[in-house]
């Protein structure tokens, strides 16, 4: 039986897929410029993450294994991915036409991001039950979600500050961001 407070912090603060996996840094960096952005993408992640992980446990629990084709789990999560990706799409760009423009390239990626892809190989090989991998898939998303908050926050304060020439957007961002992952570190020696 999953343990799923274990697996919630887990995933959230103590195995955060960008903080400490250090898995779907392209989003990270590209739209943790804004709040609003980062916001907006988290919960695409969120969704897409959870939706990912609770049909890909059962795809591969029902046809991968009895088949004998678990070697083709990532051909099939990707393909789950980009669908749930698409959906999403299509539904910010219909209803909230300013978050998809301020999204930019970053929504179409998530096709791609190997945080998302992550959370679906992970769920698999640490053989969580369909509950515990929604519960893994929802948190990782709320990790994924606090590090773009907390990381648009710092780059916000950072735009204002009297940064030197030299460090200005990326590379601050990248100390910011090792820092960051430093304080996270922190939490990996908790005990539930």
């Amino acid at each position: 039986m999953d343990n799923l407070l274990a697996i919630a912090v887990g995933s959230i603060f103590v195995n955060n897929f960008v903080l400490f996996r250090f898995l779907g840094l392209c989003p990270f960096f590209g739209v943790s410029k804004k709040t609003s952005s980062a916001l907006g993408m988290g919960f695409a992640v969120i969704f897409v993450m959870t939706c990912a992980s609770a049909i890909t446990w059962p795809i591969y629990t029902y046809l991968l294994i009895p088949f004998e084709i678990e070697f083709m789990k990532t051909v099939t999560f990707i393909l789950v991915i980009a669908t749930f990706v698409q959906l999403i799409e299509m539904v910010i760009r219909k209803h909230k036409p300013s978050l998809y423009k301020a999204l930019g390239i970053y929504l179409p990626l998530i096709t791609t991001n190997c945080a998302v892809m992550g959370v679906a190989l992970l769920n698999v090989e640490e053989g969580y039950s369909l509950i515990g991998s929604v519960v893994d898939g929802f948190s990782a998303g709320i990790g994924f979600t606090l590090a773009l908050l907390l990381m648009s926050g710092i780059r916000e304060r950072l735009e204002l500050a009297d940064v030197p020439k030299s460090f200005e957007n990326l590379p601050i961002a990248f100390i910011s961001a090792a820092l960051l992952a430093l304080a996270f570190m922190a939490f990996s020696g908790m005990r539930l």
